[in-house]
């Protein structure tokens, strides 16, 4: 049996897909875009607050109940690879694509669920 050491050595050594990701309602295509350090668990923890009804995004919440889980997708649009060569800021970097797909795809209104910010308007 490992001891609680090599279980937390090994964690730190896993390498977990970061990146930029969409949710897409199949019923009418409107999508929410958004980024995480941890994709993999991010489709999880946003079933789980619909699911409840008490997901942060009211419209996404209100179509999800209106059309259902069955209508609703998780994609992965752009992965960022770790690297071991140098150290980087993932969390900045992950930003950065996040606004371009923002940019790329403007998800707001009748296209989608992101709401602008004062630098979108």
């Amino acid at each position: 049996m490992k001891t609680h050491k090599e279980i937390k050595a090994e964690y730190k050594q896993m390498k977990f897909r970061m990146g930029v990701y969409q949710i897409r309602n199949i019923a009418n295509n409107k999508v929410l875009i958004g980024r995480n350090l941890q994709l993999d668990n991010e489709w999880n923890s946003h079933k789980f607050q619909l699911n409840a009804g008490m997901h942060r995004n009211e419209t996404l919440q209100k179509e999800w109940k209106e059309f259902g889980a069955d209508n609703f997708v998780y994609e992965i649009l752009d992965v960022i690879e770790e690297s071991n060569d140098k150290p980087r800021d993932y969390a900045k970097e992950i930003k950065a694509l996040e606004e371009l797909y923002l940019e790329k795809l403007q998800p707001y209104d009748d296209k989608g669920y992101n709401t602008r910010t004062p630098s979108t308007i």
